[in-house]
């Protein structure tokens, strides 16, 4: 039996404590998990786009400072974006949460191996560019603990890497058209759907 989380559940339990925060999705199972907590005005679907999501997140961060931003993602997205690392770490914006669930694998692609899944350490990349708040989580207590920091602006990004099982859940898909997802979280943040 696998110690590693069970995604589902641990994104549920992230998303828990939510009020006014926007989440960021990556493709794929990220997007399936959050959308399976729960669909929300406020969540921003990102299809097709990987590797972008934490660039996007920090874009929304830095636009609505006043708002926490969580990014949900898969490690693969990440290592197809590592470059926001640094940028996050440059830029600090303390509403910025990011968590990547990490299960060593591309499963949008075929599953595949991830750098993850042999010596590549994703929180030892954060640290180094440059990120103080990162953790590694891998217990429900954790991801729990992790929850109630996620969705509140503090003084520094976060960065938490979610060990997680392979394998997935059932699809939840959302909303898929892009202009409408960006229309509605435009209007859930009191600007103009265009």
């Amino acid at each position: 039996m696998s110690t590693a989380l069970q995604r589902r559940q641990a994104v549920a339990a992230l998303l828990a404590p939510r009020r006014d925060t926007i989440v960021v999705t990556g493709l794929g199972a990220a997007t399936y998990d959050v959308a399976a907590a729960g669909d929300h005005d406020r969540n921003f679907y990102l299809w097709g786009a990987m590797g972008g999501t934490a660039a996007l997140g920090l874009g929304l961060a830095l636009a609505q400072p006043q708002t926490p931003v969580l990014v949900v993602t898969g490690d693969g997205d990440m290592f197809m974006g590592l470059g926001s690392f640094a940028a996050i770490a440059q830029q600090a914006p303390g509403n910025l949460s990011l968590v990547v669930l990490d299960n060593g694998l591309y499963g949008e692609t075929g599953g595949q191996e991830t750098p993850s899944a042999g010596r590549a350490d994703l929180a030892a990349l954060a640290r180094r560019c440059g990120t103080a708040e990162v953790v590694t989580v891998a217990t429900m207590a954790e991801v729990e603990n992790l929850a109630r920091q996620l969705h509140r602006v503090g003084t520094a990004p976060r960065v938490a890497i979610l060990k997680i099982a392979a394998g997935g859940d059932d699809r939840v898909i959302p909303i898929r058209e892009g202009a409408y997802n960006k229309s509605r979280l435009r209007v859930a943040l009191g600007l103009s759907a265009d």
